[in-house]
């Protein structure tokens, strides 16, 4: 877990360097954990994540730092290792969230209706990756050539684009629904509400716990950092 330092720097802005722009402290370029150059394409990027530099206070919080911490994965590990992050990322499709319904009729199931089959069916006609329903929890396989469209979309996105899909599809459980986050088609805010459809009915029968409501608003901020990264990555 990365702990808090003291802060050692007055200003934080973003600057032009060599392949893009980084981030200076004080006029030092910033560099990642693994010491390399912390270098983006886009000055929309490199300005958001001074402007978390700058927001600090008197320590440090790496944990606080969200795009930064998403800029230094992106460099430290998946470009280094871009191939294995894209097959984990791809392999979302083949268990995919949405593809697991209710097997009782009822208002879960109109739900799931109104709210998932219509991502189901982008998946089918704009990726090129129709996908097979189940009830319940028993494993439903996945025809290998929407696999295998899936994996291509996966793959369409830039090494910055990755790192953002990633981070959304970890967090809402389901390929479909990063996607669908990553090409605009939702928003942060309708991927949790895509993503927790079962939590959120059960909550409303039987009322929920603080636990709960603060892991749902942790998966919140999760989905809008890693919406706000891709948007600035492009």
């Amino acid at each position: 877990m990365q702990q808090k330092i003291k802060r050692f720097y007055k200003q934080a802005a973003a600057a032009p360097a060599e392949g893009g722009f980084t981030v200076e402290l004080d006029g030092r370029a910033v560099r990642t954990p693994a010491k390399a150059p912390l270098v983006v394409p886009s000055r929309g990027l490199a300005e958001a994540v001074a402007a978390e530099w700058q927001g600090q206070g008197e320590e440090v919080d790496p944990r606080a730092m969200a795009l930064n911490n998403l800029v230094c994965t992106a460099i430290d590990i998946v470009v280094p290792h871009r191939p294995a992050i894209v097959e984990e990322v791809a392999d979302y499709g083949a268990h995919d969230l949405l593809c697991y319904w209710t097997d009782e009729t009822g208002e879960l199931m109109r739900r799931q209706q109104q709210l998932w089959q219509p991502l189901l069916d982008w998946a089918g006609e704009d990726l090129r990756a129709p996908l097979q329903k189940t009830c319940g929890i028993t494993p439903q396989s996945q025809a290998p050539d929407s696999l295998a469209a899936l994996k291509l979309a996966v793959e369409e996105h830039s090494d910055l684009e990755l790192t953002g899909l990633a981070a959304a599809v970890k967090a809402a459980g389901s390929l479909v629904i990063g996607l669908a986050l990553s090409k605009g088609r939702i928003d942060a805010a309708e991927a949790v509400a895509l993503s927790q459809l079962d939590e959120l009915y059960q909550a409303e029968l039987w009322g929920e716990d603080a636990e709960a409501v603060a892991r749902r608003a942790t998966l919140g901020r999760d989905l809008q950092h890693a919406e706000q990264f891709l948007k600035l990555s492009r």
